[in-house]
Formats: C-alpha cells, structure tokens, sequence
C-alpha cells in the first residue's frame, strides 16, 4: 500500500513539474516574442532617429539571429546533457540586459531636432521665412555637424540586439526537447501547440506596445509638447521607441525567475514508464538503448567524450534526406515570411498612408491574433484526427498552398502614389524639377523636407518649395499665404494658402486597405493552421537522441541563411524604391521620407512571392522522400514480422521432428519386445 502512494505520488508530481515546465516555457516564450515584435515594430522610428536607410536598419535586425548564430549549436549538443532549465533561466537573464542596451542610446545623446520652417509658437522668437533670401552659410552647417552625435549610435541597438539572440539561443531548442521526453507522445503536439500559441500572443502585445509608444513623442519628459509642430502622420515623427525596450527588458527578466526551481529531469523510474507501455513496445524499449533516453534523464558525460561524438552525429543527421529536404524548404519559407513580417508595417505606412502607430495597431489587434488561432487549431486539430507523419504534412502543404494563391490577390490592391510636386507629378507639363519659375524668387534647398499641403489638394516639399511668402499662426495650426506655385498647378483659384503637412486625400485607398486587411487575415489564418503539424513532421522524422541536436541546428541554419539575410536585401531592394532622401548634416544618405508605392508594392510583395514558389517546388520532392522512407519502414516492419512467424514455424518443426523422433524410437522398441515375445 506504502508502495502504491509513492508512486502516485510521483505521477503526481511529475505532472506538476509538467505544468510548472510549461507555463514557465510559455512565458519565456511570449517575452522573447514580445520583445522581438517590438524591434519589427520601431523599424522606422529607428530610422528617423538614427538617420538611417532601410538596408542597414535590416542589419540590425539581423543581428539578432547573428547571436544565435555565435553558440545556438554548442548550446543544443552540450546544453540537451546539463541542467537545461537552468541554462534557459540564464538565458532569459541575457535577454533582458541586452533589451536594456537597445534603449541606452536614448539617454546618451541629445534631444531630436528636425528641420521645419514652422514656429513652435506665438511669442517664439524663432519666426523662420517660408521664402529665405539665402541659404545657410558653410559655417553654420559645420556647427551643426559637430553637435551631430547619433551617427553610429545605432551600434548600441545591434549590439543589444546580438546579446539577445545569444541569450534566446537554449530558450527553443532545450525547451521543447524537455518537453517532447518527459510528457506523453499523445500530448506533445498538444502542449507544443500551446507553447507556440502563447508565442503568437506575445507579438499582438509587442505591436501593441510599439503603437502606444509611437503616439508618445521621443522626447516625452524633456521638452513642452506645444513646442512639436508635427503629427504622429507625419514622416518626420519619431516616437518613444526607448520605452517599449525597458518595459519588454523587465518583463523578459521576470520570465528567468521560475527555471531556476525547475529539476534538471522528472522523477519517472524507467519501469514506471514501462508500464504504461504494450509488453511489445516495453520489450523494445529495453532493447533499444537509444529510445531510453525518453523514459530516463542522460546519464552525466564528460565534455571530452560529448565533443568527439559532435561531429558524427552531425553527419548522421544531415545523412537524413527527409531531414535535409525539410530545412531547405523552411530556409525559403523563412526568408519570404520573416522579410514580409519586418516591413509590413512600413508597407502599411508607405502604401495605404497610415501612421506608425495605427499600423502597429492593426498588426496587433487583427493579424497577430489570426495567427495564434490558426497556430493553436492546428496542434488541436492533429491532436483530435491524431495525424501520423504523412497525414501532418499533407496537412501542412495543403494549407500552405491555399493560404499562397489567396495572397496572389494582394497584387490588385493597390493606391495611387501621393501627388508631391515636382517627384510624383510635375509642377506642370514642361518641368518636373523642383525648382520651378513660381519659386525662383526663393533661394530653397532641394534637401530640406518640410512638406505642406495646398489647397489644391497637392503636396509640397516645402513651403520655400510651394512658393509661399508668409505664414500665419504657430505649431500644427501654421497657415502659409501667397503660395504662388499652389496657382501655377492651375487645379484650384483660392487664395493661395497651404497648411502644415502633407495632404492625406487618396482617392479609394480606405476602401481598398480594408480590403486588404481582411484578406490579410484570412491568409494568415490557412497558413498558420500547418504551423504545428509542420513543425510535428521535424521532431518525428529523426531519432530521439538526436532531437535536440535536430531542432538546435534548425534554428541555427534557418536564423543564419533566413533571419540574418532577409531583412538586409529585403531593405536594400526597399530602398531601390525611394523618391526622396533625406541627408544627414555632416553629408550622406539618410532616412527614405517618401516612396514610390507602385514601386514598393511589386518589390515587396514579388520578392515575398517568388520565394515561396520556389519552397513549393522543393515540397514536392520531400513528400516523394518522405513518402519512399514510410514505405520503407513499412516493408521493414513487414518482414520482421514474417521472419518472426518463420521463426515460430521453424521452431514448430523442430519440436514436431524431436516428437516424431521420439514417437519412432518408442514404435521400435515396441517392435523389438514383440519379436522377443514371439521368440519366446
């Protein structure tokens, strides 16, 4: 009886340690995605800030996956054989110091200053000319060039961002392989399911975090918010994006807390977990050495005898063409999703005129959260139909291909570019520079941007640009008068007025962005159904003790061929599409303040497109792969079993012989005792 309590005591406790295991793994897991959604989510408020174009904030943003990329497989091979919920407690600490880092450069440098001919207010003595006589003097831009100190500020942002992905390195790989030992095989795909989906969630909070902060001005605290002259709308707006990075910092350090409590295996003796078992499937786990390792913690190795056994087993696993298919295919689908998700909300912002604070809302609110259902009734649905492998990966390229020609109707929905004078559209018919006779009797820089909208419904670059002589008012409420280029467009006879901003009048450009939003869903939602059972075919598809090897170098080759690229080439061919450049005071390219957005959506949307077309065609060659090696295992199966059935028949044959031998030695005996009775 003492016997029986122990040991429902310790099922109990191991399902404890289960559940404790997996909240914690949650949690770390909607950290490191809130924080890494947040980083997609200030893209441009870093760029406006640092100065920087599209290309090098893909650096950055990379160089997350270039932590990984430093320890991700020593951490997988030695980390699977030590104390692996210690070892994602220390990692969830490096996480959150670099989230601290990311935020340092705010507090280093000075306050943000854009260029604007508006005045802050009434009584401000800086009363700027809309029509200066003449430029400044070489002089007064070299001074300003010296107070420049963000220009490679941003080194602070990659190298807290590096120091993130070394600390997310254990947190993937160690924790579903926890995970996948000690929880029944029925279930994993049912608590990774769930893992997964509360790392869905942890983005819908990041993308909210980064719209909250981007409607806070930069400089929140130490500047008077009557002085800013811009909108959150405008291009020049730059929001509190340094926030964001303390709150995810501490939330990220929170998330160490419960691993450090957590065993470094569950106590479930061997025969316990025998017992749950077929006498079958017992027999041939005690036979396999190699399948022990899920009913019994590793024993302690030395780091001599791990690292000699490193490359071997390396080779093994890549010798797997199921295997080796499957990461190509994901290295593809990788670099298409992870470029598409860093610049969609710019693509947002750029293509359907919206603000960086509503389109990081939107991401939030409508798109996140189609993805964490679709993640979630994906493992539920495998779960419930209890999908073998070929059932889960014709699943996953089933909903795959759906969700691929659904998206091809995002070329058609397309916004005209915004009408700036001079870039989108000319002044008039003869003349599509700048620098126009309406404008000549102003000396005007071609690389100030200070748009204003006139009254014909038409951007300018600037009021000098517009021809304006005079303003009236302060701040957001400034109104330029005498434009006289306003006239020369010959769209409208007022009187000559712009206002501050640019014009934000597209014609059917709402209708069609809620169009898009809402296939935007649908999309996300197919797709995200073959998240699980994708991600199911992985860990099934090798042996055991190789599975945290498997998924470590998984994350490592798709974060260094699909992580690190992406977002760079995703961002120089961005970048190709740009109509005006700002430039930096000590000379250089800057931040991009305006796109061409037929430009944009065919760079954008077609790279994004043509990637997953060529990941389709490698699909079909793992499924014949993955087909072949079923059928394989089935016909090896097949003649066990008949060689175990020969087996049993020859030995049949053996004892009929030895009966028949005996039957013929007691018949002549027999017939010897009669011939002597006879005799006799």
């Amino acid at each position: 009886l003492l016997s029986i309590e122990e040991e429902l005591t310790m099922v109990f406790d191991c399902l404890g340690f289960i559940l404790m295991f997996l909240v914690a793994l949650s949690f770390a897991y909607f950290a490191k995605a809130l924080s890494g959604s947040y980083m997609k989510s200030t893209i441009t408020q870093l760029e406006r800030r640092f100065d920087i174009p599209s290309y090098l904030i893909g650096v950055i943003d990379g160089s997350f996956e270039m932590g990984n990329l430093l320890v991700i497989a020593f951490v997988s091979y030695f980390g699977a054989r030590l104390h692996r919920p210690k070892i994602i407690a220390i990692g969830c600490v490096l996480m959150a110091v670099g989230t601290f880092i990311i935020a340092l450069p705010h507090f280093l440098i000075g306050r943000y200053k854009f260029e604007t001919s508006i005045r802050s207010s009434v009584n401000s003595t800086n009363n700027l000319s809309p029509c200066p006589a003449r430029l400044l003097s070489p002089v007064a831009l070299a001074s300003g060039c010296e107070g420049e100190s963000n220009l490679s500020m941003w080194i602070y942002v990659f190298l807290g961002n590096v120091l993130r992905g070394i600390g997310e390195t254990p947190v993937q790989p160690l924790g579903i392989s926890y995970i996948d030992d000690f929880a029944r095989e029925e279930n994993a795909a049912f608590y990774i399911g769930c893992v997964q989906t509360i790392a869905v969630i942890g983005p819908v909070f990041g993308y909210l975090l980064g719209s909250l902060c981007a409607k806070i001005y930069v400089d929140i605290g130490f500047v008077s918010m009557e002085s800013i002259t811009i909108t959150p709308g405008d291009a020049r707006w730059v929001g509190a994006w340094w926030l964001g990075y303390l709150i995810a910092g501490v939330i990220t350090l929170l998330s160490a807390i419960p691993f450090w409590f957590l065993p470094r295996s569950l106590p479930i003796p061997a025969e316990q977990s025998l017992a749950q078992c077929s006498p079958e499937q017992a027999s041939f786990i005690k036979d396999s050495p190699h399948l022990e390792h899920k009913y019994q913690a590793d024993e302690p190795a030395s780091f001599l005898e791990m690292a000699k056994d490193f490359i071997p087993t390396l080779k093994t696993l890549l010798g797997n063409p199921v295997y080796f298919i499957y990461l190509c295919v994901t290295i593809i689908q990788l670099n298409s999703l992870i470029g598409m998700v860093t610049y969609k909300p710019k693509y947002i912002e750029q293509h359907y005129g919206q603000s960086a604070s509503k389109a990081n809302f939107l991401m939030g609110t409508i798109n996140i959260p189609a993805v964490a259902l679709g993640i979630f009734f994906g493992g539920l649905l495998m779960k419930r139909l209890k999908l073998d492998i070929m059932g889960a990966a014709k699943f996953a390229i089933g909903t795959s291909l759906i969700g691929y020609f659904l998206s091809l109707f995002f070329f058609a929905m397309s916004c005209e570019n915004a009408k700036v004078a001079g870039i989108t559209i000319p002044y008039n018919r003869s003349c599509s520079s700048v620098f126009v006779s309406c404008n000549s009797q102003c000396v005007c820089s071609e690389s100030d941007w200070d748009p204003v909208c006139g009254e014909n419904g038409i951007t300018y670059v600037s009021p000098c640009l517009a021809g304006c002589q005079a303003s009236t008012g302060s701040g957001k409420n400034t109104v330029f008068f005498n434009c006289s280029c306003v006239a020369t467009a010959g769209l409208s006879s007022g009187n000559l007025t712009a206002s501050a901003g640019h014009c934000t009048q597209r014609q059917d450009c709402d209708r069609v962005f809620s169009y898009f939003l809402a296939l935007s869903v649908i999309t996300s939602f197919i797709i995200s159904l073959g998240g699980t059972p994708g991600y199911m075919v992985l860990i099934r598809c090798i042996k055991p003790q190789l599975k945290s090897l498997a998924l470590g170098f998984h994350t490592l080759t798709t974060r260094t061929l699909a992580g690190i690229p992406a977002p760079i080439y995703f961002g120089a061919i961005i970048d190709t599409t740009c109509l005006k450049w700002g430039l930096k005071k000590c000379g250089g390219k800057g931040a991009c303040w305006l796109y061409n957005t037929t430009a944009y959506r065919i760079a954008y949307l077609g790279l994004t497109m043509g990637l997953r077309t060529v990941s389709f065609l490698l699909c079909i060659l793992g499924f014949l792969l993955l087909k072949r090696h079923l059928r394989r295992e089935e016909c090896c199966a097949h003649q066990l079993a008949n060689g175990g059935a020969e087996l049993e028949a020859l030995r049949e044959e053996d004892v009929l012989a030895s009966n028949s031998e005996q039957s013929l030695r007691t018949s002549t005996t027999d017939c010897n005792n009669t011939e002597r009775e006879t005799r006799l």
